[in-house]
């Protein structure tokens, strides 16, 4: 798994087309419950030139699973049936951070204003994989996979 940075720095025009999909809200996340059975959840991402993280209430059940099993997948909502604009998907792990210089980069790069109270977790990116329907031009690199 690797930070949403250290990507960006690798596959730039991935993050790109990334980052057009997923501030464009809203976006899923999907987690594991303790019963092994998956939760889907609406979220809005912040991206920053360092990570991608989410901002969430401390009680949330997403909260939970991230914290006890680490593992999501997100995915960009698309506009209708036909996925026009195109499909991101982003699997990894989510770890939660406290670091007060973090928090204060990624609430600056909110496209809300974050309670004091909510938590918030880095998303660290293990795959990320693009798709569209011949009405948006896709990136080069379709799919990366951290080695």
């Amino acid at each position: 798994m690797i930070r949403w940075g250290s990507l960006r720095e690798a596959e730039s025009e991935l993050c790109a087309w990334a980052r057009e999909r997923l501030l464009q809200p809203p976006a899923f996340l999907a987690t594991v419950r303790a019963d092994g059975s998956p939760r889907v959840h609406p979220v809005t991402p912040v991206l920053t030139d360092d990570g991608l993280y989410l901002f969430m209430e401390p009680t949330s059940p997403k909260g939970a699973d991230i914290r006890e099993r680490r593992l999501f997948a997100l995915h960009n909502g698309v506009r209708d049936d036909a996925g026009t604009g195109g499909e991101l998907i982003i699997t990894g792990s989510g770890v939660l951070t406290t670091d007060a210089d973090v928090r204060r980069v990624a609430t600056a790069s909110a496209a809300y204003e974050p309670a004091d109270r909510y938590i918030l977790f880095e998303l660290l990116v293990g795959e990320v994989h693009c798709n569209a329907y011949g009405d948006v031009p896709l990136p080069t690199t379709r799919r990366w996979k951290a080695s």
